[in-house]
């Protein structure tokens, strides 16, 4: 069923018809198909056990002319140099999407934290922070937690970086501990950004959240998030799902009680057990009658198998590049509304832009300040998109990386290339 999934691929081919759709030449657009810059490590660990393994790491600067790099740093067995690229490269559009002056970028290690002991992840993290120090910076180059990375892991990266330097940069990285310049608002930023992009299409829609219903594939902080708060105002969440598979009541679920049973310690959720709750598979989350679905996993995961099988009215991805562009062009034909990765989980990385500016002022904002701030950004973001769509007569996705695109060649424009 069609080629081989590559992320890179899919990223390339999404700006180039959106290039063509805006009417421009290749010409204007041929340089973000590109990453500006490439860095792959080989990272030895001593092991617990002795024994020396050595592992690869990546970090891709996708583009920088509209700002410093940003993005993610994400710890997973599938990590390679083209889901890298893809990552950095949907990290520039969606900054630009939002209008944040960033430029995109990505990390990762290709590793399972899962199998690592505290203290070989912190080896691992701080020996990769001192292979990438050439090239990150407050000024250069920003990571910020993704995929098995966290709070935690971004102070080792602060720790060691600031120790290289010999002076405190807390600015390096975004996402950190509170009590060392991170964010109140940034652990929930990207769930919150999914949500406030639900109730803008909703608005559109002239359909009311308290007579909605909500699936959700993925269960990490953004799901968590995104299901928690849908929950709290009223809609009914009828299906989420993790690793271990999924879990599933017509009447809707307790999100409250499955955050209270996986606690800190992030159990699956195939070992909750409730009277009239049935587990049910991945796939059945992505195909179930739902009003929105929202996947918040990992790339991949609507493929034009499952955008044949969907119930799902509308889809509002909370994952970075969950839809392929075969399932994408099926979607439109069944008229399913998609609200693409670099509008609806935008919010993650406009929090950590607060929080980056929090830190070069020495300053720390209250959390409704950052609350309100991210609302009016994703708000300003969304009905630009949507007019664009409206306007082009495109997806919504056509219409967020014309948005992007614009800003990114009025830019390029401005600064000319050089030499």
């Amino acid at each position: 069923m069609g080629e081989t999934y590559n992320a890179y691929k899919e990223f390339k081919k999404i700006v180039q018809s959106s290039g063509e759709k805006m009417g421009i030449s290749e010409d204007e657009y041929k340089v973000f198909l590109y990453p500006e810059r490439e860095f792959m490590v080989s990272i030895p660990i001593k092991m617990d056990n002795g024994k020396t393994e050595v592992f690869k790491g990546y970090r891709v600067q996708h583009s920088g002319i509209r700002g410093p790099y940003k993005g993610g740093i994400r710890f997973h067995p599938d990590v390679d140099i083209d889901e890298v690229r893809a990552l950095a490269g949907w990290m520039t559009m969606k900054c630009a999407v939002v209008d944040i002056p960033y430029g995109g970028a990505k990390g990762g290690i290709q590793c399972d934290p899962a199998k690592l002991s505290k203290q070989e992840l912190e080896r691992l993290t701080r020996k990769y922070t001192m292979m990438i120090e050439p090239i990150i910076g407050e000024d250069i180059d920003i990571p910020a937690p993704d995929v098995n990375t966290n709070a935690q892991i971004m102070g080792w990266i602060y720790d060691t970086y600031s120790t290289i330097k010999g002076k405190s940069i807390p600015g390096v990285v975004t996402g950190k501990p509170l009590v060392i310049g991170g964010c109140a608002s940034r652990v929930a930023a990207t769930g919150r950004g999914v949500v406030i992009t639900i109730e803008n299409l909703l608005k559109e829609m002239k359909k009311d959240i308290t007579e909605t219903t909500a699936a959700i594939q993925g269960f990490g902080n953004v799901g968590s998030i995104t299901a928690q708060l849908l929950y709290e105002k009223g809609c009914k969440v009828i299906a989420v799902s993790d690793v271990s598979g999924g879990l599933y009541n017509p009447d809707g679920l307790d999100i409250r009680e499955l955050l209270d049973y996986i606690g800190p310690e992030r159990k699956l959720l195939s070992g909750f057990d409730k009277e009239g709750v049935s587990h049910i598979s991945n796939e059945d989350i992505l195909t179930l009658n739902v009003d929105v679905l929202v996947p918040a996993a990992l790339e991949n995961q609507i493929n034009a198998d499952i955008a044949e099988k969907t119930g799902a009215k509308y889809i509002v991805e909370g994952a970075n590049g969950p839809t392929t562009n075969e399932a994408d062009k099926i979607l439109k034909e069944r008229g399913i509304i998609v609200v693409p990765d670099i509008l609806a989980n935008a919010g993650g990385v406009v929090v950590s832009y607060f929080e980056w500016v929090q830190n070069r002022e020495c300053d720390r904002w209250e959390d409704d300040v950052c609350n309100n701030k991210l609302k009016a950004i994703v708000d300003a973001a969304f009905n630009e998109v949507w007019l664009t769509a409206e306007e082009k007569d495109v997806t919504l996705r056509e219409a967020a990386y014309m948005v992007a695109m614009k800003r990114l060649i009025e830019t390029q424009k401005i600064r000319g290339l050089f030499p």
